[in-house]
């Protein structure tokens, strides 16, 4: 067990070495928010989040996964999973992105509007600065949902988890990548390619912004949510009132419905007229 620590700990730092070295020079270069600093508001906050998920959390969602995708195999037809099998590999990798992308925008719309849903993915949004490190703010149960349903085709199609692995891998540098302080010239590509610009404007202060899709943003152009003004949004975070500190994001979002209403817009609200009396 002390091994295996360790081992989580030693490529936890290699992890935040590696991304630093990435992310830090394009951060400086391409700034979106060029007076943002380094070491700005609740670093260290994100900071327990990075390394939740590389000592804690990564276990339990593998171990989720593997469950679902045995789950899936006695559901899925052989004969159907040998039919795809039988097509050629850069056929099967076309259809897995852009049915994981479908997937992806309609859950994370799901995310927005669902409010047991909301009350684990804004955790993610509670953040009020966006950077590399920032990126790794999540509830673990709503890492579960999201790799969950980004997984699901490949899962149905009978790729095993090593592959899988490799997609997930995949897509959490994508994740880090577009939640990065930056802003490149991408000009009409980006409305083929995910930008960061984009997501940033997914983390607006309003909750229905938009911009829902994953690694291409074609789902948000196809059913009318994409956005993107040429300038960063003036605040990023969420309207309710939320605990500032890793306890807390990952304990509220748990609690029954009477103890968790004080974290909504209407809870905020009485608790300042509290105040004012």
């Amino acid at each position: 067990m002390i091994i295996d620590f360790i081992s989580s700990l030693q490529g936890a730092v290699v992890s935040f070495i590696f991304l630093v070295l990435v992310f830090v020079p394009m951060e400086k270069v391409f700034p979106a928010k060029a007076e943002q600093k380094f070491f700005r508001p609740y670093w260290i906050l994100d900071l327990c989040f990075f390394l939740g998920q590389y000592l804690l959390w990564t276990v339990l969602v593998i171990w989720a996964l593997s469950r679902f995708g045995d789950w899936l195999d006695g559901i899925v037809p052989a004969d159907f999973r040998a039919l795809v099998a039988a097509q050629p590999w850069w056929l099967q990798a076309i259809e897995v992105v852009i049915l994981s992308d479908f997937l992806i925008y309609w859950g994370h719309r799901l995310q927005h509007r669902v409010e047991f849903l909301w009350r684990f993915h804004k955790v993610h949004h509670s953040s009020e600065h966006l950077d590399w490190l920032a990126a790794h703010r999540e509830h673990p149960l709503d890492s579960i949902y999201t790799i969950g349903l980004i997984n699901l085709p490949a899962f149905i199609l009978g790729f095993p988890l090593e592959t899988i692995a490799g997609l997930i891998a995949f897509r959490g540098i994508w994740a880090i990548y577009i939640h990065s302080n930056v802003r490149l010239p991408l000009g009409p590509l980006r409305m083929l390619i995910g930008a960061p610009e984009l997501h940033h404007w997914h983390h607006d202060l309003d909750r229905d912004a938009g911009n829902y899709a994953n690694i291409s943003p074609l789902m948000d152009i196809l059913f009318g949510t994409y956005t993107c003004p040429d300038h960063e949004p003036e605040k990023f975070g969420i309207k309710e009132a939320f605990p500032k500190n890793y306890l807390g994001q990952m304990i509220v979002p748990l609690l029954p419905g009477k103890w968790y209403k004080r974290y909504s817009p209407e809870g905020e609200e009485q608790i300042k007229n509290l105040h004012e009396k």
